[in-house]
């Protein structure tokens, strides 16, 4: 049966862990779900990992609704969410519903996720699920926020701020969110929150006390760098010593041999 924001809820309820990983094109995306992922997230990571931008915040809606059909291709089973870029949702309530739901209505999102809690954000949530459609939340550190908060840090040291978060989660949960990511927040903080809350918790940099984990896909394959991050497959390392064996062979005129050419 493919996987439903309802799931998620289920899944925790039974003590399930939920894995999640991004995919930006349908080749990735078709074997994820062949190999049997709960969710695959379309993140905004893809201005990083795939656009070669230092950030995400220069991922706009056209190039997310483009990566986000390109994904719908190739997933039969698991839950399909995508990322809302950045100023797709904090202008205004009208943008956001419309922007959240372009990625449903032309991208195939069955769910969209958004950075930042309910005190920033929650009339944008709840107008949202007012049209229909899930939301995720995500605290902690909030890439679309880095020039504010100062950069790619580890979010929640210190009572003031671990208080925070514990109430942003809360919050989140009770403007219907059917689970939130937290990243880069510390592993018993992380643990703490995922045991105070009904719906899931999705860690990436939060350690194995969260419900489930996501990463995105280049960092398990080899491109990975980050302290949270582990090289599943150094897809990386063979993927540069076929082009460079092909550039040889090439070189040296020893492709195309005989098996690759026509009578």
């Amino acid at each position: 049966m493919p996987v439903s924001a309802v799931t998620f809820r289920e899944r925790k309820e039974r003590g399930e862990k939920i894995a999640v990983l991004t995919a930006y094109d349908f080749p990735m995306a078709a074997l994820m779900d062949e190999a049997g992922v709960d969710a695959i997230l379309v993140g905004d990571s893809l201005g990083n990992v795939v656009a070669g931008q230092d950030n995400t915040l220069g991922v706009t809606m056209d190039m997310m609704l483009y990566h986000v059909k390109m994904v719908r291709a190739g997933v039969k089973h698991a839950l399909l969410i995508a990322d809302m870029p950045f100023l797709s949702y904090q202008i205004n309530m009208t943008e956001a519903v419309r922007n959240a739901g372009r990625l449903v209505a032309e991208g195939g999102a069955q769910a969209v996720k958004l950075e930042g809690p309910v005190s920033r954000f929650g009339d944008v949530i709840g107008a949202i699920q007012r049209a229909s459609i899930p939301v995720m939340g995500h605290i902690g550190l909030t890439p679309q926020s880095i020039h504010q908060i100062g950069g790619y840090k580890v979010q929640g040291r210190g009572e003031v701020a671990a208080r925070r978060l514990r109430e942003d989660a809360i919050q989140l949960q009770e403007a219907g969110c059917f689970a939130v990511v937290l990243e880069c927040v510390p592993a018993p903080l992380a643990t703490e929150i995922s045991q105070s809350l009904s719906i899931p918790t999705i860690g990436i940099g939060a350690g194995p006390g969260c419900d489930g984990q996501v990463l995105v896909c280049h960092d398990l394959l080899g491109w990975g760098r980050a302290r949270f991050t582990k090289t599943y497959a150094d897809a990386r390392g063979m993927m540069r010593g076929a082009f460079e064996e092909y550039i040889r062979e090439v070189k040296e005129n020893s492709f195309p041999g005989p098996e690759q050419c026509y009578e």
